[in-house]
């Protein structure tokens, strides 16, 4: 609940903080379009996960499910992780994480810090990637006596409602309907929330899907990737690809540069997820109208990727050592639908 005393903004609890109705102009970045980001990342979670947490956990709250002291447990890269451990902490729930070695370290500090049991997994599943030996092994917890609720947000209905009810209408609120909206694809709970908003609004609005090359969600071979957040080695099970026509794929070293160009202009340091969207953005922009208003859904800030997008050493170790410019603007972006064959 929000109360407004003299004008400000007063949160009675810090799950409050999930809405958070700010968008900054990055006019040095992409100064022939008004595009906006949306700082999902303004909250004590540091991501628009805070939002998927709160919703997941009330789903089973809501079914009865879930009871005083109860155990959860999930699978996360990094950032649901920290919003559900913050979320549990204060609720009085038992949280199991289960994560893999691209998880940011700061990420699974902040996890254990708030009380949340952290397990890192390390053996590769058969897609080259992570995520299926991550629900192999929540699948092996369940099966224990008296073993936890999983919250699943890769087929819980709740991930994608919250962002059609929540995140989508904050944008409307705004600008009404913007000519572009860029979103990324994970589990796919944010993009189809407000995919599934826009087409209910009927809004002639064009919905932008961002992928990392190297997850299989639209169609694409599967490959190792380092940068956690974005991406899937299994295909999400929310994901409906015919309410998006615009389906993306963004390299990973793409993404980094474009981290760094914008934080060199901007004055702020965009997390791996936001990078990869706004790397997708400057793929496609011949292709938007010059003055065209355009919303980023930025889900995460750069803080927790110090050791990882802005440390020399780790990109030059992910990346083959190759010599990077990081003061060049990026210009080997490849982006193409999954409806093409990628050449990467």
């Amino acid at each position: 609940m929000h109360l407004y005393v003299g004008g400000i903004l007063i949160c009675k609890s810090l799950e409050d903080l999930q809405e958070n109705p700010l968008f900054v102009r990055l006019e040095k970045a992409f100064p022939n379009h008004d595009l906006y980001v949306k700082l999902e990342g303004l909250n004590t979670a540091g991501s628009i996960k805070l939002k998927t947490a709160i919703a997941l956990v009330d789903s089973l709250e809501k079914d009865g499910r879930l009871t005083a002291g109860g155990w959860l447990v999930e699978s996360s890269s990094g950032s649901l992780g920290v919003a559900l451990a913050g979320v549990c902490a204060r609720r009085g729930y038992k949280l199991s994480i289960v994560t893999d070695p691209n998880a940011n370290p700061a990420s699974i500090a902040h996890m254990r810090a708030l009380g949340a049991d952290v397990e890192v997994v390390t053996e590769r599943d058969e897609a080259g990637g992570f995520l299926g030996a991550r629900l192999a092994r929540i699948r092996e917890l369940q099966e224990a006596e008296s073993g936890p609720q999983w919250l699943n947000q890769y087929s819980n209905s709740a991930n994608p409602a919250v962002h059609r009810s929540k995140t989508y209408p904050s944008i409307v609120s705004e600008f009404g309907d913007p000519d572009f909206i860029f979103v990324g694809a994970g589990t796919t709970g944010t993009l189809m929330g407000v995919s599934q908003g826009v087409a209910e609004r009927g809004a002639s609005t064009r919905l932008y899907a961002i992928d990392s090359i190297g997850s299989v969600t639209f169609g694409g071979a599967p490959s190792a990737r380092h940068v956690p957040g974005l991406g899937a080695s299994v295909p999400p099970p929310l994901f409906d690809g015919s309410i998006v026509p615009e389906q993306h794929y963004v390299g990973e070293l793409d993404a980094v540069r474009e981290c760094r160009r914008v934080a060199s202009l901007e004055g702020f340091l965009p997390g791996g997820s936001t990078g990869t969207i706004l790397a997708g953005f400057q793929a496609l922009e011949d292709e938007i109208p010059h003055g065209s208003l355009v919303v980023v859904v930025a889900p995460d800030m750069g803080e927790r990727y110090l050791d990882t997008i802005y440390n020399d050493e780790w990109v030059s170790e992910k990346f083959e050592s190759r010599e990077i410019d990081f003061s060049a603007r990026p210009t080997s972006y490849v982006a193409k639908t999954a409806r093409e064959e990628l050449h990467v």
